[in-house]
C-alpha cells in the first residue's frame, strides 16, 4: 500500500538569522524568520509525510505558540516525524523537494541537504531529491524577500 503527500513551505528573509536549508547551514548574507531554526525545506518535507498519512501538518505536531519548539533543530523534528511514520507502520518510499530561492545558489549544497536528511530518516541517499530552481526575479522569492519549498513524499507500507 502506498500513500502520497504534498508539502509547502515558505519563509520571510531577515538579517541576524543562520540561513538553514535540508539540516545545512548555506553561508548567505541573511537568513530565514521563523520560530524553529525555519528550515523551509525540511518543514515542506515534513508537511508531505505527515500529509501521507493525514496527519496534519508540523503546525499541529509543533506548534509555533510553543515555546519548546523556539529555534529547534528542524532535523529533530523531522527525525520525530520519521518515528511517527514508523510507529504507523510506514517507510519513506522516496521524496522529490524543490526549493526555490533567488539567491544563494545551492548547487554546492545539495548533496550535503540529501545526506543529512536521508541519515535523520533512516534511508537512502538515493530515495531523497532535492532540487533548486529559481523564479527569474519573480514574485517574494525573485525578489529575495523569500524563500520557499514543495515537497512530494511517497510513503509505502512496511513489511
Amino acid at each position: 500500500m502506498f500513500r502520497i503527500g504534498h508539502g509547502y513551505d515558505v519563509h520571510k528573509l531577515t538579517e541576524g538569522r543562520k540561513l538553514i536549508l535540508g539540516g545545512i547551514e548555506v553561508p548567505h548574507i541573511v537568513g530565514l524568520l521563523g520560530h524553529s531554526d525555519a528550515d523551509v525545506l525540511a518543514h515542506a518535507i515534513m508537511d508531505a509525510m505527515l500529509g501521507a498519512l493525514a496527519l496534519g501538518d508540523i503546525g499541529h505536531l509543533f506548534p509555533d505558540n510553543d515555546d519548546s519548539f523556539k529555534d529547534a533543530d528542524s532535523m529533530k523534528l523531522m527525525a520525530e516525524v520519521c518515528r511517527i511514520i514508523r510507529e504507523k507502520g510506514y517507510r519513506i518510499g522516496n521524496v522529490d523537494a524543490t526549493v526555490i530561492a533567488q539567491a544563494p545558489k545551492l548547487a554546492p549544497y545539495i548533496m550535503q541537504m540529501r545526506e543529512r536528511i536521508a541519515e535523520v530518516c533512516g534511508c537512502d541517499v538515493s530515495q531523497i531529491s532535492v532540487k533548486a530552481t529559481t523564479e527569474e526575479h519573480l514574485g517574494f522569492t525573485g525578489e529575495k524577500l523569500g524563500i520557499s519549498a514543495h515537497a512530494v513524499a511517497l510513503l509505502e507500507k512496511a513489511e
